[in-house]
């Protein structure tokens, strides 16, 4: 007997791609609304933003960022683009020509920066130099570079392509390890404080899969690659243990992060360091900061002394390990 074509739950069409975690199938047309309105209910919900306001996209030229930066010009609201040069070496070269066609295709601002022509460093560089991780050095540099872009260019949010499967497992890695500070802090939205910027995650309803067919039907051309020197990196095996929970149990990732959000979060709002008003100012740079010297004025200063690395040590490095 032969299988029958999966339909649209909405308009009965051939679909495009199965979710069983609404327990549907959809064509293209309706996939595109879903995300759409998934993205507008994560606004909504959390009072992100508004149409008045100026947003700061981070766009790495993954799927995530370049979706959300389509979807929120696609709806009206006034989004700028920034993009910053990790140098890991092809990987960087790639995803910056991915960000920057985009951008020219659209007709849209980006703004750019690179760590070794601006700061004197890379992240292949930082690993070494400071003998960490890269993924440290490489989510200092942003979220540091990103606030002062922000509040420097005078937007009002910045905004990033995290996603469900992103919160889910950040969630997951925090929870291992009660890391209440951090939990405290794993919000859809950083209100404006202390010195920071605004932050908003408006795909946190939407998954990696989901945002991938967008952009396959938005003709959005983006790295597919991961990040190389990110292998072993813990964030992807607790994203490959929860798809394995999600395969068993449908809905079981959204409905982890979800009911965080509305039943634990609130127990956590004054457990972190900047509600315990324990914040001050960097004597280098101005940043906020809970030490004397913030933790990116140390990161450039034993970095962009140090000789520079090219990236193949670091890969090699973790290779051997």
């Amino acid at each position: 007997m032969t299988a029958q074509p999966s339909r649209c739950r909405v308009c009965k069409a051939p679909a495009v791609i199965d979710l069983p975690r609404h327990n549907a199938n959809f064509c293209a047309e309706h996939l595109v609304q879903l995300c759409s309105r998934q993205m507008a209910k994560a606004i909504e919900d959390w009072e992100m933003f508004t149409p008045d306001d100026r947003l700061l996209v981070a766009v790495s030229g993954g799927k995530d960022s370049l979706a959300v930066w389509d979807m929120l010009i696609e709806a009206g609201y006034r989004a700028d683009g920034l993009y910053l040069g990790l140098g890991i070496g092809e990987y960087s070269d790639d995803s910056g020509g991915y960000v920057r066609r985009f951008a020219a295709s659209r007709g849209l601002k980006l703004i750019t920066i690179d760590l070794r022509d601006d700061y004197g460093y890379d992240v292949p560089t930082a690993a070494v130099a400071t003998r960490r991780v890269p993924c440290s050095a490489c989510g200092l540099s942003k979220r540091h570079l990103f606030d002062r872009a922000a509040i420097e260019g005078g937007y009002d949010a910045v905004v990033t392509g995290h996603n469900l499967d992103d919160e889910a497992a950040v969630l997951f890695g925090n929870t291992l390890r009660w890391e209440i500070d951090y939990l405290g802090r794993q919000l859809p939205v950083l209100p404006a404080a202390n010195g920071f910027p605004r932050k908003c995650k408006p795909l946190v309803r939407l998954t990696e899969r989901e945002m991938a067919a967008y952009c396959l039907i938005r003709g959005i051309d983006y790295v597919v690659e991961e990040c190389p020197i990110a292998a072993g990196n813990r964030h992807l095996g607790y994203k490959e243990a929860l798809n394995e929970i999600e395969r068993r149990s449908p809905g079981a990732k959204a409905a982890f992060y979800l009911n965080f959000l509305n039943k634990m979060s609130p127990l956590l709002a004054e457990h972190t360091a900047s509600a315990r008003g324990d914040v001050g100012s960097c004597a280098g740079c101005g940043a906020p900061t809970t030490g004397d010297v913030c933790a990116f004025c140390r990161l450039v200063e034993k970095s962009s002394t140090h000789e520079a690395v090219p990236v193949e040590i670091v890969l090699d490095t973790r290779i051997r390990r």
